[in-house]
């Protein structure tokens, strides 16, 4: 008997129903996940096959089931499920959030704080107004235009393109633009990565940039 076979008859095979149930209860995990039942979520994956799929590989399956949604109550269905999981996302985004704040309050007081990468300040920041300001480091006007803007006492929040993941770069420009700790300490600036977001805006024009949410829709200052 070859090396081949013996790995074959010592190794126990896992039988093909099992396998089967498996796969089976997976997509109903995932199904239920997203508030779908088998049916819709075997739809979404074929959908995904398609030239949609090619377009936006990473759709969630709401989004995707609504923009190939049959009929309008469909299209309602699906925006009201995203709806629904939007607002628990951001719910558990913004407990972690506080957590967060306090945990470095307490462990490191008197240092900038840099939100944490892949927290999205946007989304929790919506209807607020408040200003979100995009800059980057090799840009001549990005310092004076943050400098004008915490003169004049204006609460936002920067993102810097580019940084790579890397807290130390933002800090070392907010000092260098002399941003005041304390300002940031209390919230009234935050320096975020910006881990794509300019990019997801679909905004045009050169940075820096200054853009706030008007009637559910991020636009240029």
């Amino acid at each position: 008997m070859n090396a081949n076979a013996q790995d074959t008859a010592s190794s126990p095979a896992i039988p093909s129903r099992e396998r089967s149930t498996t796969i089976i209860v997976s997509e109903e995990r995932a199904a239920s996940d997203w508030g779908l039942n088998t049916d819709e979520w075997s739809r979404y994956r074929e959908v995904m096959q398609g030239p949609l799929g090619v377009y936006s590989p990473n759709l969630d399956p709401l989004t995707a089931l609504g923009i190939e949604a049959r009929s309008d109550e469909e299209r309602r269905r699906y925006a009201e499920l995203q709806v629904g999981v939007e607002a628990r996302r951001v719910e558990k985004l913004l407990a972690y959030q506080r957590a967060y704040d306090e945990a470095w309050q307490r462990l490191h007081p008197g240092l900038e704080r840099v939100a944490m990468a892949g927290g999205d300040a946007l989304a929790t920041a919506e209807g607020s107004g408040r200003l979100a300001v995009f800059v980057k480091e090799d840009c001549p006007s990005c310092g004076p235009l943050v400098q004008k803007l915490q003169s004049a006492g204006t609460e936002f929040d920067l993102y810097m393109v580019g940084t790579g993941q890397d807290d130390g770069r933002i800090r070392d420009w907010a000092k260098a633009m002399k941003i005041e700790p304390s300002r940031v300490r209390e919230g009234k600036i935050t320096l975020n990565h910006d881990s794509g977001r300019w990019l997801s805006l679909g905004l045009e024009g050169a940075l820096p940039a200054m853009v706030r949410q008007v009637n559910g829709q991020w636009q240029r200052r």
